[in-house]
């Protein structure tokens, strides 16, 4: 994985589509500089990692831009091979006719995250690091954005390496046993493995399981449906968790008739709110529709928040299994209102940010020792659950002599789940899976 494999040099725009001041264009291979010598017909020498002020030409020798060329050599670059970035004007025509020129020139054009999948199989970063770069483009948040880059420097990767040495210690006592049948050997010895397997491996990763639901949630986000009866303060509801007047707000029964979505966010999760029409019978066929979408909505969706009229007991009963239980209007409330319910009364702000918590907790926002170990992609999931039952598998059969070999293989095939995470071991199909989701050019 460390050694450098000799590819074909590619080039791509590393700026996002459109019109900007200033437009990238990225170069990688073993002839990024000599391609940058021909496009700028110049024998001139480049210092490493230092902004030069050149010329680009095409074909017939007319300046095609003028802009800043960074030439970093292997393997001290973002993809561990010769690097070349051109920083130009970001006028979407001048950068395609760069593209072109260079592509002319020799260069190939670069797949769906190219450059960082190089720079994993040039030793640069593992998987885990690579998937960040997409998280840290893609994140919604200020808290997800500061997970991605915990994993981009590597700190989750770290406790995943720590994780598979302590598992490789431990099998090694378990082959030894293997390899010298004759021993008798105690059951305190067995008794010491078992454990240390549960406090070196099965606490932590369970600990890491814990974290799946907030950390997945932080990137791929959350739908949350309010529902209830007409006029119960859903819209009102909505708008004040917006922060700003998204809903139409009426006394009217029946305003809302679709399924209005507002997008904001709750301790750093994404979420898509979603504003139903109310829950009636109603002989109004629009209406029934609404009721019907609202219905689909809620089933769909990550989490609900039922709310009820408290000077209206008619409206306290919920069909549908929510999440969430809000009672509205708590200033006009004239019975005892059920435990399950958050008082609130929206109009006057009161209950809002019990409310917000509450998604919060249902949403998986728990309180994480150690964020760095917080587990943000289901792949990550599905490995750590390979490993786990694995693990909990050998332990099975560790005390039985017999069947010390299959405890062994078990935990083996525990670390190759672990190593699957940062690309260790034939993990190919897994390359091509996770870098088609990247945007080219990087």
């Amino acid at each position: 994985m460390n050694s450098i494999i000799e590819k074909p040099t590619i080039a791509a725009i590393a700026t996002p589509p459109g019109r900007g001041g200033v437009g990238v264009i990225r170069i990688s291979g073993a002839e990024a500089l000599t391609m940058l010598k021909q496009l700028c017909c110049s024998d001139r020498t480049l210092q490493p990692r230092m902004a030069t002020l050149t010329s680009w030409l095409d074909a017939g020798g007319d300046i095609l831009d003028q802009g800043l060329s960074l030439y970093f050599p292997a393997p001290y670059s973002y993809t561990g091979e010769h690097t070349v970035e051109l920083q130009g004007h970001g006028g979407p025509v001048i950068l395609r006719a760069l593209l072109d020129r260079l592509y002319q020139l020799g260069c190939k054009p670069a797949e769906p995250g190219e450059f960082t999948r190089r720079a994993v199989e040039n030793g640069k970063m593992d998987l885990a690091q690579a998937e960040a770069v997409a998280a840290c483009i893609d994140a919604a948040t200020i808290r997800a954005g500061k997970q991605a880059q915990r994993q981009l420097q590597g700190a989750f990767g770290q406790h995943i390496e720590l994780l598979m040495q302590q598992l490789t210690s431990l099998v090694a006592h378990v082959e030894a046993s293997l390899d010298f049948p004759e021993e008798e050997i105690p059951a305190l010895y067995f008794d010491q493995l078992a454990e240390k397997m549960q406090q070196q491996l099965i606490m932590p990763i369970r600990a890491m399981l814990d974290s799946a639901p907030l950390g997945e949630r932080l990137f791929d986000g959350a739908t949350v449906a309010i529902i209830g009866a007409p006029n119960v303060g859903k819209s009102s509801l909505l708008n004040a968790l917006a922060g700003r007047e998204r809903a139409i707000v009426s006394d009217i029964p029946g305003t809302t008739r679709d399924v209005l979505e507002v997008d904001f966010e709750i301790h750093g999760i994404p979420v898509r709110l979603a504003d139903t029409a109310g829950l009636r019978i109603s002989d109004d066929l629009i209406e029934q529709e609404g009721v019907r979408r609202a219905e689909l909505t809620a089933a769909h969706a990550d989490a609900t928040l039922f709310i009820a009229d408290a000077s209206r007991p008619e409206t306290w009963d919920c069909a549908i299994d929510a999440d969430i239980f809000m009672m509205n209007k708590m200033d006009l409330a004239h019975s005892n209102i059920p435990e399950r319910f958050i008082a609130a009364s929206v109009a006057d702000g009161v209950g809002v940010e019990e409310v917000k918590d509450a998604l919060a907790t249902t949403l998986g926002d728990i309180e994480i020792a150690d964020e760095s170990m917080m587990v943000t992609r289901e792949r990550h999931r599905q490995n750590l659950l390979e490993a786990l039952s694995c693990v909990e598998a050998g332990m099975h059969t560790l005390h039985s002599e017999e069947k010390l070999e299959i405890t062994a293989m078990q935990w083996r095939h525990a670390w190759s789940a672990l190593g699957g995470i940062l690309g260790i071991g034939d993990v190919e199909h897994i390359l091509d899976r996770v870098f088609s989701e990247f945007c080219i050019g990087k």
